[in-house]
């Protein structure tokens, strides 16, 4: 490690105003940054930490919305009993990533195998920042890139509760990042599918499979299509044909445990 400012700000307004600062860089839960931190592959001179800001903490229930801080750890939105969202924050990482790791965090680094992402855009979630609210079809712009600008910071994330949804994970082992992953979420006014850990973009809706949902929400309204293998990840852990594979299975695992 080097060396380098760390600050504790406690309440957001301080933490805009300290990252306003020439390479300054916002810490979660630190799961992803300190690693990198220590490889030499990042080098922020400050640090601006999230953890101690109770704006950003705590997580609410309207009925129609789960609102969720953007500093809330993985333990806890699994401990919530947000259905879907819960059992995907319970399945991320191991013990220590779950009590360090939020998820702002998470959304804002946006690995193209992270969870959350899939969870935001398959339920239509509206980040909310410090300065705006972005959707969640307008956030996600890219691998590991999204629609924040410099300083801002995610406060809270609405999810709006669907009729019914599941998140189905193939799991790389040894991190237990998604190697696919594929949230389902069934609303009134049609059914949204997104999926994590497959394409070299990042996460991305799965559209044609949206429309066969909305005409036959089974998992035989599948059948019929396919998916491409063309922009996949290809890597040690599958090639592009494997993870377009999982794409559609995991998809009908998710639509039978609706």
């Amino acid at each position: 490690m080097y060396n380098f400012v760390f600050e504790k700000p406690t309440t957001v307004a301080e933490a805009v105003a300290a990252l306003a600062s020439e390479d300054a860089q916002a810490l979660g839960g630190g799961q992803t940054l300190l690693p990198t931190m220590k490889q030499r592959l990042a080098s922020p001179a400050k640090l601006v930490s999230l953890t101690g800001i109770a704006e950003m903490g705590g997580t609410s229930s309207t009925g129609d919305v789960i609102t969720i801080g953007g500093g809330v750890t993985h333990a806890d939105v699994a401990a919530g009993g947000y259905g879907a969202i819960s059992k995907l924050a319970g399945d991320i990482g191991d013990p220590t990533v779950r009590n360090r790791g939020t998820i702002g965090g998470s959304l804002a680094n946006n690995d193209p195998s992270a969870d959350y992402p899939a969870a935001a855009l398959a339920s239509g979630a509206t980040i909310k920042t410090n300065a705006r609210s972005i959707a969640a079809d307008d956030y996600f712009t890219g691998l590991f890139d999204t629609a924040l600008e410099d300083a801002e910071i995610i406060v809270s994330v609405d999810f709006p509760v669907p009729l019914s949804s599941n998140y189905q994970k193939f799991e790389q082992p040894a991190s237990r990042f998604a190697l696919v992953g594929v949230f389902v979420a069934k609303f009134a006014d049609g059914v949204r599918v997104a999926v994590t850990g497959a394409s070299e973009g990042g996460v991305y809706r799965w559209t044609e499979a949206e429309t066969a949902l909305n005409a036959n929400f089974s998992a035989d309204a599948l059948d019929g299509l396919s998916v491409s293998a063309d922009n996949m990840i290809s890597d040690l852990h599958g090639t592009p044909e494997y993870r377009a594979n999982l794409v559609k299975v995991l998809t009908g695992r998710a639509v039978a445990d609706c």
